[in-house]
C-alpha cells in the first residue's frame, strides 16, 4: 500500500498494513485509489484483489478452520479481548483514519472507534457463554440433546459508513462462535479495515481465521467466495437493492444469509414531548456521520401543535454546525463520501423544493472543493415526495405536519423499509401504544441514539434479515445440532 504524504502524518506507522491479508500475510500491490473526500485528493492507494486472490483467501480460511474450531472458547475469548484493548489503545490514530477516508466529523469517529472496539468486548464474554439445551421428549421415549456448532466459513461485506464498526460488528461474533472469516471492506474506506487487522494479529488472531480483500470487482470475487462449498455464511450490510442480488446469489449454493439492509426511519415528535429534548434528538439521529448512517431519521413527523417550534428550533442548531474536513478538530458536519452522493442528496431537494417544499436553511450544494452538502431543513414536503421515500443518506431533515396519532403511524409504515424509528412523548404509555404499531425492527423512545453492542441489531421487510449484537448476534454464526439421546 502506498501512502500520500498529507496521509502519512496523520496515522500511527504501527497501524499501517501492505494490501491484502491472507492466511496472516500482507500482499502489496496497488490499483484501488483511497480519496480524501474533504478535498477529493489521493491519500491511498491499496491493492486490488483478483478472483484467485478470493480464492486463496478461501483456502486460507479454510485451512485455520479446524483448529479456530477447536480452539477453546476461552483461549478466542482473551484473543477478542486483547483486539479490543488494542483499538482502545490505538482509538486517537484510527478515529483519525477514519475521519480522513470516510469524512465524518473527528468527534463522530471517536465514538465510532469506542463502539467498534466494544464489539469485541462483548464478543469476548459471549464466547464463553455459548447456549445449549437439554430436555425429555413429551412422549418419555427418549431426551433431547441441542448443541450450537460454527457454521463455517463466512464472507463478510461491509459498507463505507462506519468502517471500523461495521467490521468488528461481524467479525466478533463470528471468532466468538469458533469461524474463520474473510472481511471485504468497501473501497472507499478500506485503510480502516486494514488497520484494524492489523490490530488483531498483534492480537494473536491465527492465520487464517481472518483475511482481508479489497476489490474494484466486488460482484466477481463475492460470487467467486459464495460458490465455494466451503463457504456457508455471508453477512451483508448495504442497500437493499445489492442486498437482493446477493441473496439470490447465495441461494445457489444454499449459503445463509445475514443482511442489514436500508432504511428510511420516521422521527415522530408528539405534541406532548420535550420540545428541547426532541430536539436534542432529533440532532443526533440525523446528523450522526452526517446523516450517512442506515438508522439516520429519514422524515420528520411532528405534530400540529408543535410544529412550527420544532421547525424553528431545528433551523437554528442545523444552521449553526461547522462545516469542514472531518479531521479538523472543530468541525461538526464533515464531507459527504463522494461527488455521486452529493448529486443524489442534491436530486431529493430540488424534486421537494419543485414541488412545494421549503427551504428553512440550506437547499444547495456547496461549491468548495470536496464533497460538501451543508446541513438542511425543509418544510412543507408532500408526503408521497421521492425524498419521503428514498433513503437520503446525508444532513437532510424533511419535516412534515401530522394531526392524530393513526396519521402518524400511516405515515410511518408508507415505506417498504423497517430498520429505526423514533418516538418522542412525554407520555410513555402512547409511546409504547403507537410504537408496538410501527413496522420497524429498532425503536428509540426519547432517545435519539439507539445503537448498542448488547443489543440486537437489524430490521423487518426490505431492511434485512437476522441481527448483529446482543446475545442474537452469535447464533447467526452457528448451527444448532439435534441428538436425540437414549440412556
Amino acid at each position: 500500500m502506498t501512502f500520500h504524504a498529507k496521509f502519512s502524518g496523520y496515522a500511527d506507522p504501527a497501524l499501517h498494513a501492505a494490501g491484502l491479508y491472507i492466511g496472516g500475510k500482507w500482499q502489496s500491490g496497488s490499483g484501488i485509489t483511497v480519496l480524501d473526500p474533504s478535498t477529493g485528493n489521493l491519500l491511498a492507494e491499496v491493492a486490488d484483489a483478483a478472483i484467485e486472490d478470493a480464492q486463496r483467501a478461501v483456502d486460507a480460511a479454510d485451512a485455520a478452520a479446524a483448529g479456530w474450531r477447536a480452539t477453546p472458547a476461552r483461549q478466542r475469548s482473551e484473543i477478542l479481548r486483547r483486539w479490543y484493548q488494542l483499538m482502545t489503545q490505538h482509538a486517537e490514530e484510527l478515529a483519525t483514519l477514519i475521519a480522513l477516508e470516510n469524512g465524518k466529523a473527528l468527534a463522530d469517529a471517536r465514538g465510532e472507534v469506542a463502539y467498534a472496539a466494544e464489539f469485541f468486548r462483548w464478543y469476548a464474554e459471549e464466547a464463553t457463554r455459548i447456549p445449549g439445551e437439554f430436555r425429555h421428549t413429551p412422549s418419555g421415549s427418549h431426551n433431547i440433546l441441542v448443541d450450537h456448532e460454527p457454521i463455517g466459513i463466512a464472507v463478510l461485506i461491509t459498507p463505507w459508513n462506519f468502517p471500523a464498526a461495521m467490521a468488528t460488528r461481524k467479525i466478533g461474533p463470528a471468532l466468538a462462535a469458533g469461524c474463520t472469516v474473510i472481511l471485504k471492506p468497501a473501497s472507499e474506506t478500506p485503510l480502516t479495515a486494514y488497520a484494524t487487522a492489523r490490530l488483531g494479529e498483534e492480537a494473536g488472531v491465527p492465520p487464517g481465521v481472518v483475511n482481508v480483500l479489497t476489490t474494484s470487482n466486488p460482484g466477481g470475487i463475492t460470487n467467486a467466495m459464495l460458490a465455494d462449498p466451503r463457504v456457508r455464511k455471508l453477512s451483508f450490510t448495504g442497500s437493499t437493492g445489492v442486498g437482493r442480488v446477493l441473496l439470490a446469489e447465495a441461494a445457489k449454493s444454499v449459503v445463509s444469509c445475514s443482511m442489514e439492509l436500508g432504511g428510511n426511519a420516521p422521527f415522530i415528535v408528539f405534541d406532548d414531548a420535550h420540545l428541547e429534548a426532541a430536539l436534542d434528538g432529533a440532532m443526533i439521529a440525523k446528523m450522526r456521520n452526517a446523516g450517512e448512517a442506515c438508522t439516520a431519521a429519514n422524515r420528520f413527523y411532528v405534530q400540529a401543535g408543535i410544529h412550527d417550534a420544532f421547525v424553528a428550533g431545528l433551523t437554528a442548531r442545523m444552521k449553526s454546525l461547522k462545516i469542514g474536513p472531518g479531521y479538523d478538530p472543530e468541525t461538526q458536519c464533515g464531507p459527504m463520501i463522494t461527488q455521486n452522493a452529493v448529486r443524489k442528496i442534491d436530486r431529493l431537494v430540488s424534486e421537494a423544493l419543485a414541488a412545494g417544499a421549503r427551504a428553512t436553511t440550506g437547499g444547495k450544494p456547496l461549491t468548495e472543493n470536496g464533497y460538501f452538502y451543508p446541513p438542511t431543513v425543509l418544510e412543507n414536503v408532500p408526503v408521497n415526495a421521492s425524498i419521503a421515500r428514498e433513503e437520503i443518506f446525508g444532513p437532510v431533515a424533511p419535516v412534515y405536519k401530522f394531526e392524530s396519532d393513526d396519521e402518524a403511524i400511516r405515515l410511518a409504515n408508507n415505506t417498504e423499509y423497517g430498520l429505526a424509528a423514533y418516538i418522542y412523548s412525554r407520555d410513555l404509555k402512547r409511546a409504547m401504544k403507537v410504537g408496538k404499531r410501527i413496522e420497524t425492527g429498532m425503536l428509540g423512545i426519547n432517545r435519539g441514539l439507539m445503537s448498542d453492542p448488547a443489543a440486537p441489531f437489524g430490521g423487518v421487510k426490505q431492511s434485512g434479515l437476522g441481527r448483529e449484537g446482543g446475545v442474537t448476534g452469535i447464533l447467526e454464526f452457528m448451527e444448532p445440532k439435534y441428538f436425540a439421546v437414549d440412556y
